[in-house]
């Protein structure tokens, strides 16, 4: 029975062809997972490789052995694995792990493969926090002294990202206006920043400095736990918002056809940057280059499917932070360098590797 005359009736799938593209689709999956599966392994991997190495002597069996059962080892090693490298090396898995995180939804809602936790001036503002609090001890009412620097950077890089959010309202939350926003806010902060290290005396303009490189041998038991309960407070966010940001991905006109409300997914991704980034600062100083490495390694071997995506940045970002941290330790023999100069300088080859093999690839 012909319904129309001259129209061809159109055609249907074969079962078979629909069955064979969902297989092929559950094999990609499956290997997806299988990949962060073994990044997983991999973080793990470079964490207990921060905790064998130290300028102590610990042998690798007296440390795991230290974990297993503390009481096997003196007090003076139990102290140096507890006190010393333990915060150490889950302070750098926790910054990685926030940084990476941060700068994969970053990337997403500026739709810029550039862009990092830091790109919208947050790293200039924390730094102008810390500034006050070091050069005129000026500070949170009611902190106290030993954490008198740290609340200062988290408010100061907090208050920067959400007075971002407000500009951007005000003219619209598009991704060029944010980029411009971050950076007027950043050249701000960078020049109230030269005006105090100019009066800054000797003493504090030493510290300031050291602040700035970013170091991990401020990491203590307590600044893991405020690390930790942020992080988990919004990983379980991204990772339900992970199907809106993979369509943001293909454009925001795309996304919104689907009836995804882009300056509200943007927004609400802005505070976690936020929360991550002001938190991971606060702790450790500036950390650069995590940020963007590490979702842009993650992309390269999974794709960009932020189920995926952001699993994968997290533990690569933590890897990298932990490994950085096993450089800063063995590169100069008793000395621990400053882990933001160690990201640069280790992982920039290591990135630059990449991107020409990826380039390679497709020429």
């Amino acid at each position: 029975m012909q319904a129309y005359r001259g129209i061809a009736p159109a055609p249907r799938a074969d079962n078979a062809v629909i069955q064979a593209r969902w297989a092929l689709h559950r094999r990609i999956v499956r290997r997806r997972w299988l990949i962060v599966a073994g990044l997983a392994v991999l973080t793990v991997a470079a964490g207990l490789a921060d905790l064998l190495t130290g300028p102590a002597a610990l042998r690798p069996a007296q440390v795991i052995q230290g974990l297993l059962n503390p009481d096997t080892l003196t007090v003076p090693m139990q102290v140096v694995l507890w006190q010393v490298r333990m915060p150490v090396a889950l302070m750098a898995l926790l910054v990685g792990a926030a940084l990476a995180l941060a700068g994969a939804e970053m990337q997403t809602i500026l739709n810029n493969p550039l862009a990092e936790p830091f790109t919208l001036g947050v790293s200039s503002s924390a730094a102008l926090g810390a500034a006050l609090a070091i050069v005129l001890g000026w500070g949170v009412p009611g902190t106290d002294a030993a954490w008198l620097v740290p609340a200062n950077a988290f408010v100061f890089a907090l208050a920067s990202l959400l007075l971002l959010q407000v500009m951007a309202q005000w003219r619209g939350a598009q991704a060029q206006t944010l980029v411009l926003f971050g950076i007027a806010i950043g050249f701000a902060a960078g020049a109230v920043l030269s005006l105090l290290q100019f009066i800054a005396s000797e003493d504090a303009l030493q510290q300031l400095v050291f602040w700035s490189m970013g170091s991990l041998a401020r990491a203590d038991w307590h600044s893991i736990a405020i690390l930790s309960a942020v992080l988990a407070l919004t990983a379980p966010f991204s990772w339900r918002a992970a199907r809106r940001l993979t369509a943001l991905r293909l454009g925001e006109d795309r996304a919104r056809s689907f009836g995804i409300n882009v300056p509200s997914l943007r927004r609400w991704a802005l505070v976690r940057i936020s929360l991550l980034a002001a938190t991971a600062v606060a702790f450790v100083g500036t950390v650069g280059f995590v940020g963007l490495v590490g979702p842009h390694v993650a992309r390269m071997i999974v794709g960009d499917g932020h189920r995926h995506l952001l699993p994968a940045s997290v533990l690569i970002g933590a890897a990298m932070m932990a490994l950085a941290s096993v450089a800063g330790k063995m590169l100069v023999p008793g000395v621990m360098l400053p882990i933001g100069i160690v990201t640069a300088l280790v992982g920039l080859p290591v990135f630059m590797g990449l991107m020409m093999r990826r380039r390679g690839g497709r020429t």
